[in-house]
């Protein structure tokens, strides 16, 4: 459809692959993490990003199904350097592991993907006591993000190359309630919706971008931190939601959703591009900025939600 194709500023549109965003781009000698690279857009951000020469590290719950993936990578791309490691994002201990491994290793980190991410279909608890989406999809990347933030920063100052953190949000984070997130409640079962789950923890993390540029600004530090929207996939995060499945099933009739090799474009995007060289707290879908809703530019709303989660993970 010719909406679908349309060009945005950058050039690209919805129908841009990610091979097609990263075209002519070396990434040699650049070192990333993907997490959640065992399956859906997470796959292919790690298969393009190789394809150009990164060094990936995948960052997975399930080593076997990482193993798996990155066997069919090194068959397709032979010279691909391409790790797995062990990493469930609802797990705070978890992830204190991996980043304490990975630090161990010497790697240099110059971009962080936040892309893992779960979509409960009812009430569940992480292993810390945390609504899981919460736990999984902000929760563990905030940890995870503030573990690694000391490597990127070294290795950006001594590379002199940008770093890039980016956050796999979701247009889905327009769905809460008035007031954005509601902290008091996010426990509480008696006031469970899935999909408001889901879109706070969406929301979550393009304000977790958003915070971190400034903190990262008033430090001069050479490291941006974007959030996106990758668009309307059938992925395994909604294999649990039968109503999800109906609409999907509708958009692929209409030619509306995108494919996986579509849906990884705007994460290799601001992973690679040029274009996007010093951009930063901004929210982007197609591989161009867009707006989100009004509360994910509250700066306040940013703040005590980095607060909040300083206290959940007990971090100084």
């Amino acid at each position: 459809m010719e909406i679908f194709s349309k060009k945005g500023a950058s050039g690209f549109s919805a129908s841009s692959t990610a091979e097609q965003v990263t075209q002519g781009i070396d990434g040699t000698g650049l070192t990333s993490i993907v997490t959640g690279a065992s399956s859906g857009i997470g796959v292919e951000t790690a298969r393009v990003l190789a394809l150009h020469g990164v060094h990936v590290i995948m960052a997975v719950r399930n080593i076997d199904a990482g193993t798996n993936v990155k066997e069919a990578i090194l068959k397709e791309i032979p010279s691909a350097k391409i790790d797995v490691m062990e990493l469930d994002l609802s797990s705070l201990a978890s992830v204190r592991k991996f980043a304490a491994e990975y630090n161990s290793k010497g790697l240099p980190l110059n971009i962080l993907i936040n892309n893992a991410g779960v979509m409960a279909d009812k009430f569940k608890l992480s292993q810390d006591n945390i609504e899981l989406d919460f736990a999984t999809n902000h929760l563990g990347h905030f940890l995870l993000t503030n573990l690694l933030l000391d490597n990127m920063k070294h290795t950006s100052r001594k590379s002199s190359i940008e770093g890039r953190i980016v956050n796999v949000s979701s247009f889905g984070h327009r769905y809460i309630y008035r007031e954005g997130i509601r902290f008091d409640s996010i426990n509480d079962e008696s006031r469970y919706n899935k999909s408001v789950a889901y879109a706070e923890s969406k929301l979550a993390n393009i304000l977790h971008a958003n915070e971190l540029t400034r903190r990262l600004k008033e430090e001069r530090v050479e490291i941006t931190a974007n959030s996106l929207h990758p668009g309307i996939i059938r992925t395994n995060i909604m294999h649990n939601d039968i109503g999800v499945k109906c609409v999907l099933k509708v958009l692929r009739i209409l030619s509306l959703s995108k494919t996986i090799q579509q849906g990884a474009a705007t994460t290799c995007f601001l992973a690679l591009n040029p274009q996007v060289k010093g951009v930063s707290g901004e929210y982007f879908a197609d591989c161009n900025i867009t707006k989100p809703i009004s509360q994910a530019n509250d700066a306040d709303l940013a703040k005590r939600l980095w607060d909040f989660s300083l206290s959940l993970t007990n971090l100084k």
